[in-house]
């Protein structure tokens, strides 16, 4: 008798759990740049990238809920060193956000969460700079959107919290951090 009232109290745990728990693909253009450093000698511009991958969204209480994702993320800057010469400096990182979400009544939305970034690859065009970016990247996130149904458009701001530089170099400070932002769509399944 006890093992089936154990029982059912774990499928019933599990149902109530189900209905509060969700999860989606998300997709979107990302905007980044290097913060900080020193840049004396070099231009740096804005690099559009892109992000994508999954997430679930754990209802807490009322509108409130915690949303980890896993996304495949990049982040860079262009660099102008003058006399015609630039290059892109493109990094691929594997993102975990993990964001406090409130959602308002009507759709509207708003995150704060930190985020953990592992380095999957570098472009640093035709330059010969081993390990130009550290393999961990720390950021703290926060954003807005707005969810209709099972479709929703967000924005998010990440501010790099960690030293994106790993190497030594004449012409480049490689204490600078990323900041990305992320404009994209969101679905859930």
């Amino acid at each position: 008798m006890k093992r089936l009232l154990v029982a059912c109290l774990i499928l019933t745990g599990t149902a109530v759990s189900a209905q509060r728990v969700s999860g989606g693909i998300k997709a979107g253009v990302n905007i980044s740049n290097f913060n900080s450093g020193d840049f004396e000698d070099v231009k740096k511009e804005a690099l559009v990238g892109f992000h994508g991958g999954g997430y679930l969204n754990f209802k807490l209480i009322g509108g409130l809920s915690l949303q980890p994702e896993l996304l495949v993320s990049t982040a860079g800057a262009k660099f102008d060193y003058g006399n015609g010469v630039k290059q892109d400096v493109k990094l691929t990182y594997l993102t975990v956000p993990v964001m406090a979400k409130f959602t308002a009544p009507g759709g509207v939305y708003f995150e704060l969460g930190p985020q953990v970034g592992f380095k999957l690859g570098e472009d640093y065009g035709d330059q010969t700079i081993d390990n130009f970016a550290k393999n961990l990247d720390l950021s703290a996130g926060a954003g807005v959107g707005f969810k209709l149904g099972p479709v929703g458009v967000g924005g998010r701001y990440l501010l790099g919290l960690s030293k994106v530089g790993d190497f030594d170099s004449n012409d480049l400070d490689p204490n600078f951090k990323n900041g990305v932002i992320q404009i994209g769509l969101s679905l859930n399944l």
